[in-house]
């Protein structure tokens, strides 16, 4: 019988982990190994922001699961329910809805977490996210269908509100998303004979008091003072308190009136992992220096839902990509080192750096100790990314995406992502 291997989840984790599976299966046949997956595709979310923006097509930043795995089964639909002491796991998915009991030899956990709204007054219902490609596409249509609204003569007296854009967060996702949306915006007013600079509003929110404080404060300050000169407004030391009726509060008593708020701040641990008996307080799991969840033989965790130890530093690895991808390739070299009875391999890794693109092809980076700014840091922004991009496909069509875009201006089609009573079908 066949040694069970089920990966859940279909972010950078799961995919890496399925990966490295891929390659041992070409001499395996005794080995059956199934990723379970929201999506038939793979999601590159670093350049999410610049699907928002116009800058790629949708789909550039996405790999299709049947083309980068021959070998490894796709189960597109949802786990609902993990058993770790029977070894099964609950799925579904069809139309219908309908379950599917999954036994397990060994499991790895790459579920991710979820958005944390922290309850805030009409934030879940109002926000909008950019963690996947329907959130980017619907950010991206938002700022169209604002844009077209605010042209109108009859709109000339709400034109400041539809216009105000509020980004909720000063780490990467935020100040890459307020940088892309800015320059969209902004490039769009020329198409636009009733619209003018005045009526745009960008405000960026952070607690911190710089932006960006994982790049360190020269970094930050840098990333500020280029946004600023852009005319993004930087609020520091304040919070996002709720949203009602299209005016954003702010902890420290302001209001902005605004019918866009973009919400990046905060995460929250996946729920499904957070209920079971292996997790910690915060909700994530803890594992071992092999990736394996002490107390539960055959149990792996790896990304945003596990909590890695760094044996080198002491604490815990961040949950960022550079880290999931690496223990996803650990933690299945780990699944076959116990299945073949060979050393297992211990999670080590040092962060090589870190980047963030601002806008108007410049960017802040930390990269193996040393700090980029402008121009070169945005070029290395790039070129890694392009070159963690699976698949040479992708790699040519974002490469020839971003080419067009220095020499035409950008598409502003709204793409509408529901359908209205009455439309022909």
């Amino acid at each position: 019988m066949a040694t069970r291997v089920l990966i859940l989840g279909g972010g950078f984790g799961g995919i890496y982990a399925a990966l490295e599976l891929e390659r041992h299966l070409a001499r395996r046949s005794d080995l059956d190994v199934t990723l379970i997956t929201r999506e038939n595709h793979f999601l590159f979310t670093p350049m999410l922001h610049e699907v928002a923006a116009g800058d790629l097509e949708l789909g550039t930043i996405v790999s299709p699961l049947r083309k980068l795995l021959r070998r490894v089964h796709t189960f597109v639909g949802s786990v609902d329910a993990i058993d770790l002491v029977a070894k099964r796991v609950t799925v579904s998915h069809g139309q219908d809805g309908h379950t599917h009991e999954l036994p397990y030899d060994h499991v790895i956990l790459a579920l991710g977490s979820t958005t944390n709204f922290f309850d805030l007054p009409g934030v879940e219902r109002a926000a909008l996210t950019v963690k996947s490609l329907a959130d980017a596409v619907r950010l991206r249509s938002r700022l169209i269908s604002h844009l077209e609204e605010a042209n109108g003569e009859c709109a000339a007296g709400a034109r400041h509100p539809l216009l105000t854009f509020v980004v909720a967060g000063g780490g990467f996702a935020g100040v890459e998303t307020m940088g892309a949306i800015n320059d969209f915006v902004r490039e769009a007013l020329a198409f636009y004979p009733n619209l003018r600079a005045e009526h745009v509003r960008m405000v960026l929110v952070t607690p911190d008091r710089l932006i960006l404080p994982e790049l360190g404060p020269s970094l930050g300050a840098y990333a500020q003072r280029k946004l600023a000169a852009r005319g993004i407004e930087i609020v520091t030391g304040v919070k996002v308190r709720g949203i009602e009726r299209d005016v954003v509060t702010l902890s420290d008593g302001r209001t902005i009136e605004a019918t866009t708020l973009v919400w990046t701040a905060g995460s929250a641990a996946n729920p499904l992992v957070a209920s079971l008996p292996a997790a910690a307080r915060g909700g994530r799991v803890p594992v071992d220096e092999y990736l394996e969840v002490p107390g539960w033989p055959g149990v792996w965790a790896v990304g945003d839902c596990a909590l890695v130890p760094d044996v080198r530093a002491g604490g815990f690895h961040p949950p960022t990509a550079q880290h999931a991808l690496r223990e996803g390739r650990v933690a299945a070299h780990n699944v076959m080192a116990t299945l073949e009875r060979t050393v297992k391999r211990s999670f080590r890794f040092r962060t090589l750096g870190q980047l963030a693109s601002i806008g108007r092809r410049a960017g802040v980076a930390h990269v193996f100790g040393i700090n980029f700014s402008g121009f070169v840091a945005w070029w290395l922004w790039r070129t890694i990314y392009l070159s963690k991009l699976p698949r040479i496909e992708k790699k040519v069509r974002v490469a020839l995406d971003w080419t067009l875009d220095l020499c035409f201006a950008k598409d502003f089609a709204c793409v509408t992502m529901t359908r209205k009573a009455g439309d022909a079908t």
